[in-house]
């Protein structure tokens, strides 16, 4: 091997990480739940000097709704009660979830360390709480969303070792 051929060698790892598709569903998971946040606070941040009352009574026009039903009479007594303060408030919300998961989307794509640990930390803290709602308001999306959880957790935790590989120089 020539002196470049070694050089070459400590640079470049030996073993490149393994496809792992359960790996990527996960990070298309947490892009998704970054990207939509994002929106959220991109869409609440542009309303915030709107009329939001008036808003929501063009809206159900424009769909044709009957705003006399006791379902939308009520939806616009709540939208009447959204302050700007309420709109700041989830715009940043927004932000910081939507930024904290494409972090964990990323981090996991370059196959960080610490970020694997992050992810089954963050997963795990919704646990008990995605638990406590199925045993009080038991619905399928809760399962699903608790199932998920628990599959990311166990997944990243068992495969940790496999997943990030920590390259040592001789």
């Amino acid at each position: 091997m020539s002196e470049e051929q070694e050089n070459l060698a400590l640079v470049v790892p030996e073993t490149k990480p393994k496809r792992a598709p359960t790996l990527y569903f996960i990070i298309g998971i947490k892009f998704l739940k970054g990207a939509m946040a994002l929106l959220l606070a991109l869409g609440v941040f542009s309303l915030r000097d709107k009329d939001l009352p008036e808003l929501f009574q063009k809206l159900l026009e424009f769909l044709h709704f009957d705003p006399e039903k006791k379902f939308f009479s009520e939806l616009a007594d709540r939208v009447a009660e959204v302050t700007p303060a309420n709109m700041e408030w989830v715009t940043i919300g927004a932000v910081v979830y939507g930024g904290f998961m494409l972090l964990q989307a990323v981090g996991l794509a370059l196959r960080v360390k610490w970020i694997v640990w992050l992810v089954i930390g963050e997963s795990a803290f919704f646990v008990p709480v995605e638990v406590f709602e199925m045993v009080h308001r038991p619905s399928l999306i809760k399962f699903g969303i608790l199932a998920v959880n628990i599959l990311i957790v166990w997944y990243l935790y068992a495969n940790r070792a496999r997943l990030i590989r920590t390259h040592h120089h001789h």
